[in-house]
């Protein structure tokens, strides 16, 4: 999600090129709706090793690209343009695959001194600039929108076949992570629940991707009393982040559908461990400013066991920005 931008910088100032997204197949949906992407290629060996470059460079060849910017190098990837032997190849001057490009370009991601997706578009700000070509557009948020009639009629159906007031605010919940980066526990998921509020009324919404669905009735019964549904996401990401789309905030830790949200200009709120690599600058969502509430650990909570962070004054910044609750009530 976090190389949307990246698709759009580029596709916006060269609108004449073919943009192909090299992806694994689980994210194939998301590649496939993003209004930059002209066509997909699945990779079919996304985590192997560098050997499997191999087979990938005959994918390549099929297609006879002019260049490839890599956003995030790997051996294998660069084994294969080279040997597919793309005239451009430009990935970040880093690690050991950085051999296999004739054209690089340093950062340091590792220090988080940036949004990760401003990194990706350092790149192709760099393949732009190598071409004599102006930036002339540069993207805003948001970066993925469904047709809003359609997303009227699905959440339509979603209150009606949750007994919903329709006119109260639906609080998504993601207390899943498929990633590195340490969330909240579920108590403290639950204790944040209690502590929000709005000035119409919510339904908490607790999500659940593949694998997820006991975690998340576990966290059900820690709600008790607390308004809320399990939404399972059982039809796919493109389906799931329709259901997103009309979220009037979503909550969670630093994990895909966080990021799918920020796409969509969707409020988030997320929690971040202190780990320098995984800041919440390094892995700022795609929002608008006003749409984003970011919560770091604290500098106590060395282990990252738990995130140490106070849940009530996360919970009345959340309830004061976008649920309409002032500070004096």
């Amino acid at each position: 999600m976090l190389a949307y931008p990246s698709f759009a910088l580029l596709k916006e100032n060269m609108p004449e090129v073919s943009v192909y997204a090299l992806v694994p197949a689980y994210t194939q949906e998301m590649a496939e709706i993003c209004p930059w992407i002209d066509q997909v290629l699945i990779d079919p060996t996304p985590e192997a090793k560098w050997p499997s470059g191999f087979a990938l460079s005959r994918i390549f060849e099929k297609e006879t690209f002019d260049a490839i910017i890599t956003l995030y190098s790997r051996a294998r990837v660069g084994l294969a343009s080279a040997l597919a032997k793309i005239p451009y190849r430009l990935a970040p001057a880093t690690k050991l695959a950085q051999i296999f490009y004739n054209h690089r370009l340093s950062q340091r991601r590792s220090r988080s001194e940036k949004p990760e997706y401003m990194y990706n578009q350092d790149l192709i700000r760099c393949f732009l600039k190598a071409h004599h070509l102006p930036i002339k557009k540069n993207p805003q948020p948001p970066f993925l929108h469904f047709d809003d009639q359609e997303i009227a009629q699905k959440k339509a159906r979603f209150c009606a076949e949750n007994n919903i007031d329709p006119q109260e605010s639906l609080i998504f919940l993601h207390s899943g992570s498929g990633g590195s980066a340490n969330n909240l526990s579920l108590f403290q998921y639950a204790r944040l629940a209690q502590c929000i509020k709005s000035s119409g009324g919510h339904t908490f919404v607790i999500t659940a991707g593949p694998g997820e669905l006991e975690q998340a009735e576990k966290l059900s019964k820690q709600l008790a009393t607390i308004s809320h549904v399990i939404f399972p996401s059982r039809s796919g990401l493109r389906n799931f982040a329709e259901h997103i789309q009309f979220a009037d905030v979503f909550i969670s830790g630093s994990t895909g559908p966080l990021h799918i949200a920020g796409a969509l200009d969707v409020p988030t709120a997320a929690f971040y461990p202190l780990r320098r690599s995984a800041t919440a600058l390094r892995w700022q969502t795609l929002n608008r400013p006003e749409n984003r509430l970011g919560f770091s650990a604290d500098e106590k909570d060395a282990s990252e066991s738990n995130l140490n962070i106070d849940l009530e004054k996360a919970a009345n910044v959340i309830s004061e920005q976008f649920l309409g609750q002032s500070s004096n009530t």
